[in-house]
């Protein structure tokens, strides 16, 4: 019996071994892979503080050499830079609400059991998801819709996405059928239902959906070059951004060359682009702390179904 219980202890101290090894390699591994990580940011942030010409010298690791808010004062005191921050948060707020809106209602007829032509609907926005009419045609058809030199161009067509409609649809097929037949039964219509029933159910996979698409109307510039190039009250804080660094480049000759034209002698390319990186990177961020929770849960729910 003693024999028993020694061979009994020694698996468990060799159990044990195992997984303390394992505890002290995750825990190696995880640190390094935060190190990784956040260092290029902390390096972003300590050369956007740091005086121009000193960074470059470079050195600059976790903490500026020489502090100096020249940088932002350059990018924040560029023409339209105001406007154009005005005109990105109007798109970003406007943008995911109705996003949000319109997505949820698709999903939510799309998830319903009994109506017929679901399978066809889905399959339908699935193509779309592969297949498109290209850079040309959607350009013409926006000008048709009059959607070109105007602030909707950056709202309406990204209203309904294949992918959100997806996610949101598979995250209300796993709700109980029971919740909706006990509201049926006492009289509730599907708005009802949705509104009070399967949205409260619904906020993780809500706000995953809002932070996907909060991020893309924030970082978004390209379509401002596309559709209002010409009309400056339309710009946005990333296209903006996106000229100044272009011009910064160019008078500059490279990251490395002192740009006296864009500052006081004490800014050069290096610095502006870091100091940009951080005005586009620092709202997202400040966001993404408060959905965390959702993000996670509404994100690998929504994406499995049992």
């Amino acid at each position: 019996m003693s024999r028993e219980k020694e061979v009994v202890k020694r698996k468990r101290m060799k159990k044990s071994g195992y997984d303390y090894a394992f505890i002290v390699f995750n825990t190696i591994f995880m640190f390094l892979f935060v190190v990784i990580t956040l260092y290029p940011v902390i390096n972003t942030v300590a050369i956007s503080f740091n005086d121009g010409t000193d960074a470059v010298r470079g050195g600059i690791y976790l903490w500026p050499r020489m502090f100096s808010t020249k940088n932002y004062v350059t990018v924040l005191g560029k023409q339209n830079i105001k406007t154009a921050a005005v005109i990105t948060v109007l798109r970003t707020v406007i943008g995911s609400i109705l996003a949000l809106a319109t997505n949820a209602l698709l999903a939510f007829v799309v998830s319903r059991k009994k109506f017929l032509f679901k399978s066809g609907v889905s399959l339908f926005w699935v193509i779309t998801m592969y297949v498109n009419g290209g850079l040309v045609p959607v350009l013409l058809l926006y000008k048709d819709l009059h959607l070109t030199n105007s602030f909707w161009v950056y709202v309406i067509p990204g209203m309904i996405s294949a992918f959100n409609m997806l996610v949101m649809r598979t995250y209300m097929q796993g709700i109980p059928d029971s919740l909706e037949e006990s509201a049926q039964l006492d009289g509730a219509g599907y708005f009802t239902i949705f509104w009070k029933i399967i949205s409260p159910l619904c906020l993780p996979v809500y706000a995953t959906v809002t932070l996907f698409v909060a991020v893309y109307q924030w970082n978004s510039w390209f379509d401002v070059m596309l559709y209002n190039r010409m009309k400056a009250e339309y710009s946005t804080l990333q296209y903006e951004l996106v000229k100044l660094l272009s011009s910064v480049m160019q008078q500059g000759g490279n990251a490395n060359n002192i740009n006296t034209t864009v500052g006081s002698g004490n800014v050069t390319p290096v610095t502006v682009r870091s100091a940009a990186t951080v005005v586009t990177m620092l709202p997202i961020i400040c966001l993404y702390p408060f959905l965390q929770r959702y993000f996670v849960s509404g994100l690998t729910i929504g994406g499995v179904k049992e």
